[in-house]
């Protein structure tokens, strides 16, 4: 137990569940977390874990696609799920009312869907146009492709969709080999909140999921490597050209993380940002630039993003690295950390007045660190980050022998990333 108002219960055979109760509101939401996501595949089975997230809309042995569809919306609520590289999602936002619905359905999901033939046919159809859609949106393509510059040999380095060649081979035995390894006890959180009871909830989720038992999995997931420059470019007619840029960031468990943060949000987080005011407003070269950071279990990317012409990616990217270099070189001014501070603390003050935000933050935070950390831990921490710490981090991350580089469109001549680091 954390709090008064967050629980957490661990079942007998592993699965736990952590509830918030917020009081105040009348909605609800519950979101069943997975920890198996894009990075437990493999070659063979890349985009499984997608795959199955679509599946589990497709039927159960009492309800069709379309009353799985309809037994939510019906109620006003909203019935969805994601699937990310470490872990799956899915999730419902309901009335407190309609709670009982939500419990239903999502378990019946869970435990009950049937994968047929048709049904995997047909959404193996779903999904190859989906990534088609994909590929054909170069602002997000670009992503993916930073992903596999940077690690092209580590199941970080794949798409989470999968190929179109990857999907061919992937049929039912598959999909519930992958489940029976994947979806077990020790992997899966129920996260609840809302207007609840605590004991309710335990009374309603925990008879359902104690008959888990599926025995525990070591998959083998193993950390990439430490990046190595590296430079990739997919050649497209566009308008724009779309520019990834970045090198290795921190792990998840990292104390340093909260320093990242300050980081990030001063370089490229907001439209009072270096970069957004450097080369937007000052210089009109984007329309589109930032920087985020992904955290992983393991290991971390820090990733600088912008769209401009084919006649003007050279400028953009040499003036990201000349920011780069300042904060790494000079850190930052106190009136930037100060202000960061408060924006940081705005921000997820303001996200926790919806029930969705706090029903992510306890799933996703017990998934991958197994406990729950408190908005006040997070605004704690980031208050005692120093100018110093913001420099240190900034230093320890930004190596220039470190960086890779991407970009998807026409290039006026060929990328040379070391012209850039002036190596």
């Amino acid at each position: 137990m954390q709090r008064d108002d967050v629980v957490k219960l661990k079942l007998d055979n592993g699965v736990r569940i952590v509830t918030e109760k917020i009081p105040g509101v009348r909605s609800v939401a519950i979101g069943i977390w997975v920890g198996a996501g894009s990075r437990h595949e493999n070659d063979k089975n890349s985009g499984i874990s997608h795959f199955i997230e679509h599946l589990m809309f497709k039927g159960t042995e009492k309800r069709s696609a379309t009353d799985i569809a309809e037994s939510l919306e019906s109620v006003g609520g909203q019935l969805n799920a994601f699937t990310t590289k470490e872990f799956t999602c899915y999730y419902a936002k309901v009335l407190d009312e309609h709670i009982d619905i939500a419990v239903d359905v999502l378990s019946d999901m869970f435990f009950n869907s049937t994968f047929t033939e048709k049904a995997i046919e047909k959404e193996r159809g779903v999904i190859e146009e989906e990534i088609k859609m994909y590929e054909d949106t170069p602002d997000e393509l670009i992503h993916d492709l930073f992903v596999h510059t940077v690690w092209p040999q580590n199941p970080l380095g794949r798409p989470i969709l999968g190929t179109v060649q990857s999907l061919e081979g992937i049929n039912r035995d598959a999909i519930l080999d992958y489940i029976n390894h994947n979806y077990t006890p020790d992997k899966i959180v129920i996260a609840v909140a809302g207007n609840i009871e605590h004991q309710d909830i335990q009374d309603k989720i925990g008879p359902i999921f104690k008959s888990l038992n599926r025995p525990e999995n070591s998959c083998s997931v193993y950390t990439p490597e430490g990046t190595k420059t590296g430079v990739s470019n997919l050649t497209r007619e566009t308008g724009q050209v779309q520019i990834c840029f970045g090198t290795k960031g921190l792990a998840q468990k990292d104390d340093r993380l909260y320093s990242v943060y300050v980081l990030n949000n001063v370089l490229g987080g907001g439209l009072s940002s270096r970069l957004v005011q450097r080369i937007r407003e000052e210089r009109g070269l984007a329309y589109s630039v930032f920087s985020y950071h992904t955290a992983f279990c393991d290991t971390g990317l820090f990733t600088f993003y912008a769209g401009t012409s084919p006649t003007k990616y050279d400028e953009v990217i040499q003036l990201i690295l000349q920011e780069v270099n300042d904060v790494a070189n000079n850190g930052i001014t106190e009136r930037e950390l100060n202000k960061t501070k408060e924006q940081i603390k705005g921000s997820l003050y303001l996200g926790l007045e919806n029930v969705s935000s706090r029903m992510t933050r306890l799933g996703r935070t017990e998934l991958c660190l197994n406990r729950i950390i408190k908005p006040e831990e997070v605004v704690e921490r980031i208050a005692a980050v120093t100018l110093d710490d913001v420099r240190s981090v900034a230093q320890a991350l930004f190596r220039e022998q470190e960086f890779c580089l991407s970009t998807i469109g026409p290039l006026e001549k060929p990328l040379d990333l070391n012209a850039y680091l002036h190596l």
